[in-house]
């Protein structure tokens, strides 16, 4: 899987007619729902597992997903920060970063840390959750939700123990996906942010990944949700609409089998 070619763009404007397979993802997934939901809750010991939303999406999008975790058995909650705006809401400087971040300084800065800045202030919230709670977190991560976890789980290898990613865009940022156009037109460089997002990969992430990820996407490139640096990286092919990739029953059971395997 690591020989995968690298994207050279986003997917085809014709992929998104197929977006619409989302609403058939919706309708499943109540059925499952509705067996956790009667089914005896069986305890399972392990990790706190925190769901983390894509762009422009908030708490209520993981609920279905963090209902079905509860219903097999784990502990599940949302990352408790409000939409996701990939950070481009958020009043930042390059110098607001955490030392994590060794961004390459260039004039007319217009906001293209905006997603390390979020990173920063989602890894944050996961320590502080972490000294409550007492147990290593799990990341669950949608869309751009995912390069968050991965982010955090390589800054904080001694409280995130496992990174599942949905649909991720772990090469280039918003190059490789359909909402590219409208992170440019912001004034964003994004050949600036995919040279940043490039450097992380020298410090690599420890921790096992599992990454899910479908070839008839129409947000996001599949080429660009194969993690062709890691060394303990897991795919999992699933044949879903990136919209439905966190509604999907089958993604579901993949994330179920990953988490399963630190709860053994």
């Amino acid at each position: 899987m690591k020989t995968t070619a690298k994207p050279t763009a986003g997917p085809p404007r014709s992929m998104l007619l197929l977006e619409s397979r989302a609403a058939i993802d919706v309708v499943r997934m109540t059925v499952p729902l509705l067996r956790a939901a009667l089914r005896p809750l069986d305890a399972r010991n392990g990790s706190r597992i925190i769901a983390v939303p894509g762009f422009g999406a908030d708490d209520r999008y993981t609920k279905p997903l963090r209902q079905y975790l509860k219903g097999q058995g784990f502990e599940a909650e949302g990352w408790g920060m409000g939409k996701n705006l990939a950070g481009l809401d958020l009043q930042h400087t390059l110098d607001d970063l955490s030392d994590n971040w060794r961004m390459t300084r260039r004039e007319g800065y217009r906001g293209e840390a905006a997603v390390p800045y979020l990173c920063d202030l989602f890894a944050a919230r996961v320590q502080q959750r972490h000294r409550e709670l007492g147990v290593p977190i799990t990341l669950v991560g949608w869309s751009l939700g995912g390069y968050l976890a991965r982010e955090v789980a390589r800054d904080l290898p001694g409280i995130v123990n496992r990174v599942i990613t949905l649909g991720s865009p772990v090469v280039g940022g918003p190059k490789y996906t359909a909402t590219g156009k409208l992170f440019a037109r912001r004034g964003l460089d994004l050949d600036w942010i995919e040279e940043e997002i490039a450097k992380r990969e020298e410090r690599p992430i420890q921790q096992p990944i599992t990454a899910i990820y479908s070839k008839s996407d129409g947000i996001v490139a599949w080429q660009a949700a194969v993690d062709r640096y890691s060394d303990n990286v897991n795919h999992v092919e699933v044949n879903a609409a990136h919209l439905g990739l966190i509604f999907n029953p089958t993604v579901w059971r993949q994330v179920v089998a990953a988490i399963a395997q630190d709860a053994e």
